[in-house]
């Protein structure tokens, strides 16, 4: 363990990781993902920090085309009702809403599902004691590791949110005391997308960081011109830019 900064390339491959990840839905590939890179992914995930190093979560491995079939069964029931909610939207937000695919459950190869364990480490854990939620916040953070993982690895990952949690955790047995907090489709893709899928088709884009960064207090603005230049002129470094072919 060395206290010095990366060198130049590991630099340019976690940056890259970083700015190159997507939420993968539709560019899974049927390809099954090698043991051992599997073993890689939890292990990164399993390296993410935790408050009172509780380490709240598990790993639930998902191949089994029958629970996978009752889980995407639960995801079209949810997002049937999803849909619903944006009626109200303008007619062209309504209908770009279901003309979206949301998840691959089937047709990535393994599914992985996230949980996190709220008893673990007993009632009083250290660093919990005022938020009770940082445990949730900690499961979140393995999320990232093995996100980040996959995508130095070659791997998509695509984060399914439209469940009924209770009926997904009813369809995978857990404990009351145990919850599902990320259902991840995993496999190969066909590409990684330039930006992401939602930014691409119009749903939403992404906002200037200028107008997020406050000094001291809510809405108080940044009034040092070097970081808000800094802040301004940031781009993706050109090491995280598709390569020209040859």
């Amino acid at each position: 363990m060395s206290s010095l900064p990366f060198s130049h390339d590991q630099l340019q491959g976690l940056y890259r990781a970083i700015y190159e990840r997507r939420d993968v839905r539709s560019q899974f590939l049927p390809d099954p993902i090698p043991v051992p890179l599997l073993a890689r992914l939890l292990h990164a995930a399993h390296h993410a920090p935790s408050v009172g190093f509780m380490q709240p979560w598990d790993f639930i491995v998902i191949d089994d085309p029958a629970i996978k079939s009752r889980v995407k069964a639960l995801f079209d029931i949810a997002n049937s009702q999803a849909a619903e909610r944006f009626a109200d939207e303008a007619d062209d937000k309504a209908a770009l809403y279901r003309r979206l695919k949301l998840e691959g459950i089937l047709e990535s190869p393994i599914n992985l599902c996230i949980t996190c364990d709220r008893s673990r480490g007993g009632p009083t854990v250290l660093g919990r004691t005022s938020i009770l939620e940082m445990d949730l916040f900690s499961a979140c953070l393995a999320v990232q590791n093995l996100w980040l993982a996959a995508r130095a690895e070659g791997i998509g990952i695509g984060w399914v949110s439209i469940f009924d949690n209770e009926e997904l955790a009813r369809t995978l047995g857990l404990p009351s005391h145990v919850y599902p907090l990320a259902y991840l489709c995993i496999g190969y893709v066909t590409e990684f997308l330039p930006e992401p899928e939602l930014q691409a088709k119009g749903w939403r884009q992404r906002l200037p960081l200028t107008e997020l960064v406050h000094s001291n207090h809510w809405q108080q603005k940044v009034e040092d011109q070097e970081l808000l230049q800094a802040l301004e002129e940031v781009r993706i470094p050109a090491y995280c830019q598709p390569e020209e072919k040859k």
